[in-house]
């Protein structure tokens, strides 16, 4: 019998900011599925033409109150490449731990309270809070971890106030660093828990085929700097981002959409460890074994998962990046500088996939002029045409209007969107 619905879902719940999903069906036939951004776009980068250097990080870690560490340090990358700074080694490490505890607190927000719901088939985190409450406890301890590195290393959990150019304002003190450290090992136990539950979870098999773009120093795996690569083998300097990006415009939409070799592209937890898992620590290339996630994986709902596994590689590198931290006597953490006439573009890993500001200064160090291309404005294009692959399957499959719905809805909250960033 050939089908007719409408599912229009005007502010998807359970993501950051709005997004409207749009999916018609005709005499069994698909006519439309759409993924429309409707945020107000925020215009930062006009906002911080004319300020000084030293002012814009504050400024652009506004742009996201869940990654603003990463807005932050993708600022001062570009700004610090553009004048020519150095940063002491360091500064580069506490830079590092606080960008795990970023992308920690933000994987543990987004799998266990925004997208387990979908799993276990409940509309938010509340019921859960009665079936499984050994899990949310887990998600508190482990976003708890989180917000503490993230405080030891910047001041505070969000939007923070040491990270500066040059390298940082000042140092986590050993104290803090040791408690950090019986923290990290507190926390493993939740950590495995949550593996374990999620392990438990049957994700639906859906392929379409994309190209997944993320950074690769080559060293280790990918968080501040380096190339940028994609499975489709394209290699580009961070200064050559806008052939990486291709923005262009949609009429329904008010967030750009963005693309490479092919009709869409990817970043992302799944971008990173497709294009970069033999640098992933052993314990995670463990769990990714147990739940059969191989690169190059072409499942967006696999997404998920691969939060996971980078969970668990950042619990270890932190745990030996405080190590180090212990035996350094924390004097040189920032570098002298000079304004100076520049430009360039810095590259960040943010929890949902490869951040870019590029950044012009004048003589006196004031910014003449800023870029910033996000990562949900990376994924916008790929959302999109997943859901017509989705959609198409689900048809095929007799799905109803009621499953597909929740297929659809799921998918793209697999993404994990930051929506109003990616208007910034």
């Amino acid at each position: 019998m050939k089908v007719d619905f409408d599912i229009d879902l005007h502010h998807l719940t359970r993501v950051e900011g709005h997004g409207n999903i749009h999916i018609r069906v005709k005499e069994g036939r698909l006519s439309e599925a759409t993924w429309a951004v409707v945020e107000t776009p925020r215009f930062f980068e006009s906002i911080v033409k004319g300020m000084s250097a030293e002012r814009v990080p504050f400024l652009t870690s506004r742009i996201c109150g869940i990654c603003s560490i990463s807005h932050t340090l993708t600022s001062i990358r570009a700004l610090e490449r553009a004048m020519e700074i150095e940063p002491p080694e360091t500064a580069r490490m506490i830079r590092l731990l606080a960008m795990h505890g970023e992308t920690l607190q933000s994987h543990a927000l987004h799998l266990f309270f925004l997208a387990a719901p979908d799993f276990l088939d409940t509309p938010s985190v509340l019921p859960i809070m009665q079936s499984h409450p050994e899990i949310v406890k887990a998600g508190l301890l482990l976003k708890e971890l989180g917000n503490e590195i993230s405080t030891v290393t910047t001041g505070r959990c969000t939007h923070p106030v040491s990270l500066v150019l040059g390298g940082v304002s000042k140092a986590p003190s050993k104290s803090q660093l040791l408690g950090l450290k019986q923290m990290i090992a507190d926390r493993r136990t939740a950590l495995f828990r949550a593996t374990d539950f999620f392990g438990t979870l049957i994700l639906p098999d859906f392929v379409r085929e994309t190209e997944f773009i993320s950074l690769r120093n080559g060293t280790t795996y990918p968080s501040i700097g380096g190339d940028l690569v994609s499975t489709d083998g394209v290699v580009r300097d961070e200064n050559s981002y806008l052939e990486m990006t291709n923005e262009y415009l949609v009429e329904f939409s008010t967030s750009k959409f963005t693309k490479l070799s092919r009709q869409s592209s990817a970043a992302g937890a799944l971008a990173r460890f497709n294009n970069n898992y033999d640098l992933l620590h052993p314990r995670a290339k463990s769990v990714a074994s147990n739940f059969d996630l191989k690169p190059v994986c072409h499942n967006p709902f696999m997404n998920n998962i691969a939060q996971l596994v980078e969970c668990h590689h950042i619990i270890e590198d932190a745990s030996q990046l405080v190590e180090k931290l212990l035996e350094n006597d924390m004097k040189e953490i920032r570098s002298e500088w000079n304004p100076k006439a520049g430009a360039a573009t810095g590259a960040v890993e943010a929890p949902r996939g490869i951040l870019y500001h590029h950044m012009e200064t004048d003589e006196k160090g004031k910014v003449v002029k800023a870029d910033c291309i996000i990562p949900t404005t990376q994924n916008n294009a790929n959302i999109h045409f997943d859901l017509h692959a989705l959609a198409e399957q689900a048809l095929k499959e007799g799905k109803s209007e009621k499953e597909t719905e929740k297929l659809c809805v799921t998918l793209v909250r697999a993404y994990d969107p930051c929506i109003s960033c990616s208007v910034h």
